[in-house]
This record gives C-alpha cells, sequence and structure tokens, in this order.
C-alpha cells in the first residue's frame, strides 16, 4: 500500500565549515562554532532515534528525515509496500528531466546493542573529548544518510542546480534482509517511474587515509545440511548415525574453510576473493527437562553454515561440492540452500570499475576533488540493499566515506569521529555535483572536463 505525503518547501540559510577547501571556491563564509554544532546536533537527533530491531520506530524516524527535507525544500514521499515500514523518498529535480536519474539510498534501522558493554548509551549520541560521537548507527548508517541531506544543504547554499535529479531513499528493515524495504522498492513501478541509472549504498570504514569503494559483495548462502540415521544407545558404537554423518561434513567444510582462510592470511587473496563459511548453528539431541537425553543417541541432526561467495567464484564447482562431499544422499544426507548470484538477466552481480562506467571514473575524480584518497577497488564482505538494484541490472556502488577509522559495525562501543563525519559531507558534495551534472559524451557537446 502506498502513503503519499505531500512536499513541503522553504528556504534555511545556514553558513558552512572552513575545514573543507572547496568552501573557498564556492566563496561560502566561514561558520560559527554554533553553526558547527548545529551540523552534529541533527546528526545527534537522527542517532538518538531508536530505530533498532525487531522494533524499530520508524513513525519518530520517519517525521524527523521529513522535517529534514522541508527546511530543504526538496520534494518528498512516504510509501509503505508493508505497512508500518515506510520507505521515505526524497527528490531534488533537475533542469533536464530526460536525464535518467541518481539514487543515494540508506536505511533506517539498526541491530540490536548491549548496553551494559558500552562505554557510553548505544542511543545517548555521546561526543567524548576527542570529537567520536559514540551511538548505534553512527557507522551503519545513520551518518551516510545525513551527510547526503547535509550535502544538499550545502550545495543549495552555493546556488547550484542539478541537470539530473536526485532522489534519497530511507528505507527500512536492511538489518533483517531488507525485503520489505530496498527489495520492494526495486521492484516498484514507483521505482521505474524513478528512471535510475545509479545508485549508490552503504560501503565500509577504512582504518587507513584512503576511501574504500565496492563493486560488488558476496552472495549469501544460508545452507541447512540435515542428516537421517538410526538412533541408537548412547552406548552404542555402530557406523552412520545421524550425528557421525553430520561430523563428517562439519570436518569437510572446517578443511575447505581452513583452505580459503590460508589464502587471506598469507595474503594471496582479499577478504572479497575468497569463499567465507562460518557454521552459526547446530540442532540435534533429544530433550528432556533438565537438558537432553544423554543415553540415546538421535535420528536426525542438521547444522547450519552462512557461506558467502564472491561473484567471481565457480558456483557450479561450489554447488559440487556441497552435492557430492558436504551433504552426500550417499550418507542420507540432505540440503537447502538460497543463493543468488546473479542479476535478473544472467549477469554476475558486478559493476563496472573500468573506464566503461562513466560513474566510477566520476566518483573517483570526485573524492579527488575533495582531497580523498582511495584504494583498490573491492568486493564487499557482506551484503547490502545494494544488491536489489544491482539484481535489476543498475550500477550500484558501495560508499562510505571514513578513513582512520576502526570498523565497528554491529560491535560494542560504535562510533564516528566529528573531523571524519564533516569530511564525508565534503565528499558528497563533490560527488552530488559530478554525478548531477553529468551529460554523456555527444549530447549538447558539453564533455565531462568542462563540468
Amino acid at each position: 500500500m502506498e502513503k503519499a505525503c505531500n512536499s513541503h518547501y522553504h528556504n534555511q540559510s545556514l553558513l558552512l565549515l572552513p575545514l573543507f577547501p572547496s568552501l573557498l571556491v564556492a566563496g561560502l563564509a566561514y561558520p560559527t562554532q554554533d553553526e558547527q554544532s548545529q551540523i552534529i546536533s541533527r546528526f545527534q537527533q537522527y542517532l538518538q532515534i531508536n530505530t533498532t530491531q525487531p522494533s524499530p520506530d520508524y513513525q519518530s524516524s520517519t517525521q524527523f528525515l521529513l522535517s529534514q527535507a522541508n527546511s530543504l525544500s526538496l520534494e518528498s514521499q512516504v510509501i509503505e509496500f508493508v505497512k508500518g515500514k515506510p520507505v521515505i523518498l526524497l527528490k531534488w529535480p533537475g533542469s533536464d528531466l530526460s536525464l535518467p536519474s541518481i539514487l543515494l539510498n540508506s536505511h533506517t534501522d539498526v541491530v540490536p546493542f548491549e548496553p551494559s558493554k558500552w562505554t557510553h548509551p548505544p542511543l545517548g549520541a555521546y561526543i567524548d573529548e576527542g570529537g567520536n560521537i559514540f551511538g548505534r548507527g553512527s557507522q551503519d548508517m545513520k551518518s551516510v544518510g545525513m551527510q547526503y541531506l547535509e550535502a544538499i544543504r550545502r550545495l543549495k547554499l552555493s546556488g547550484f542546480q542539478p541537470k539530473r535529479s536526485l532522489y534519497l531513499s530511507f528505507v527500512p528493515d536492511e538489518e533483517i534482509g531488507g525485503y520489505d524495504g530496498a527489495k520492494k522498492l526495486a521492484y516498484s513501478d514507483v521505482f521505474k517511474d524513478m528512471n535510475v541509472e545509479i545508485v549508490l549504498d552503504e560501503g565500509l570504514p577504512s582504518t587507513d587515509e584512503n576511501y574504500r569503494l565496492f563493486y560488488a559483495e558476496m552472495a549469501p548462502w544460508w545452507l541447512v545440511i540435515k542428516s537421517n540415521g538410526a538412533p541408537g544407545h548412547g552406548a552404542k558404537l555402530y557406523d552412520n548415525s545421524a550425528m557421525e554423518n553430520l561430523l563428517k561434513s562439519i570436518e569437510s567444510i572446517r578443511r575447505f574453510r581452513a583452505s580459503q582462510f590460508d589464502l587471506l592470511k598469507a595474503g594471496l587473496k582479499s577478504k572479497g576473493d575468497v569463499i567465507s563459511v562460518n557454521m552459526v548453528f547446530l540442532k540435534a539431541g533429544t530433550p528432556s527437562p533438565t537438558g537432553f537425553v544423554m543415553n540415546l543417541q538421535p535420528s536426525e541432526a542438521e547444522a547450519g553454515f552462512d557461506i558467502r561467495a564472491p561473484p567471481t567464484a565457480d558456483i557450479e564447482s561450489l554447488e559440487k561440492r556441497i552435492e557430492e562431499e558436504w551433504a552426500p544422499a550417499s550418507r542420507n544426507m540432505t540440503f537447502e540452500q538460497k543463493v543468488t548470484p546473479h542479476d535478473d538477466l544472467g549477469r554476475p552481480l558486478i559493476t563496472a570499475t573500468d573506464d566503461s562506467n562513466p560513474w566510477w571514473t566520476l566518483i573517483e575524480e570526485a573524492i579527488n576533488k575533495a582531497n580523498g584518497k582511495i584504494g583498490k577497488p573491492e568486493i564487499l564482505s557482506g551484503a547490502t540493499d545494494a544488491r536489489y538494484f544491482r539484481q535489476l541490472g543498475l550500477t550500484a556502488i558501495g560508499f562510505s566515506p571514513m578513513t582512520n577509522t576502526p570498523f565497528l559495525l554491529h560491535d560494542h562501543n560504535e562510533f564516528l569521529n566529528k573531523a571524519e563525519y564533516f569530511k564525508g559531507i565534503n565528499v558528497y558534495e563533490s560527488i552530488i555535483e559530478a554525478y548531477t551534472s553529468y551529460i554523456p559524451p555527444g549530447r549538447d557537446g558539453v564533455s565531462r572536463d568542462e563540468l
């Protein structure tokens, strides 16, 4: 079901930060301390809204984001493909509506936390003396959503007018799969009407000075192996029990995992180039009032594995390994798996990183223009909403502007430093300007170098 909110407009004046060289070019005045505090305060307000799974307060986050859209005179729409799970769409119309649009995506939900394990309250958005802003979502990924908005605020103040329309989507439930959020959006008539050509979504922090750009993701294979065998007395030794068969499979999987891990530890492959396998559950035994029946060997046992395969992996070989080594029918074993290694046209879920993809070249140039450095293109080891857009065959790039930052996604004491947050705003300003100004060669006689 769709619910639309009326668009609201008014202008909001804001002076910008002296931390960014691009401001000098634009001729914008340096901000006061109070104005710098307003930028951080808006980020803190977003962090303080409890959108923790499994009961996110989407009503409050929606109201907050619509208020931000209102302050920026952006068109706004709220759509509920699933009741109670709002997708917020904001639009900055371009001057040439015949050009395909740009989409900046972020998710509003965050993962749960253990308050006792945090130095500061997870929803407090506390800032320590070093300028670190603590809060669930500070890295994943409320920071990115707010940086989109702050970059637009800056561009509007400079008088910039985009040629291409720019959309911002704030989607629910990414942390539990995104099925009722980004996936519903991607396959909707609403999205078709948006005419999107390029999607930016989240990436990962960098522990050094180089920003990380992601052109693909590890495809999630959620494998459940089930073993069957004759039950027996706990003291009896016999072949092909359910537990024995399952343990053989677990050992085979463990050896494969070790071989992949050895390649990673030796530096022969990166995280995005190996197949990761981790056992996530083991279920067997007959329950009793005090635990389990200890003198009975069970007739069934099963184990679950989270497998992540890069889009460059030999899928047929992996499937053959599962059928013949990990869960062979000859040992009374069955398996279930969920995998989406290709897009809807049967192509690997990969975004090109060479000159054939102008959007990759543009983002590299924009980051460099904002005085940022870029590392080697990467395959992201986790799964994000970008996969749903790649599934449609669209260009999608994962990027979260965080350098010199420890990896604390889903961890205790998640934080982002103020300086990194400000730098990220500047980077997105540069990216948005480049992306929304881009006109393909041969159209209107304008080259990229002139933009």
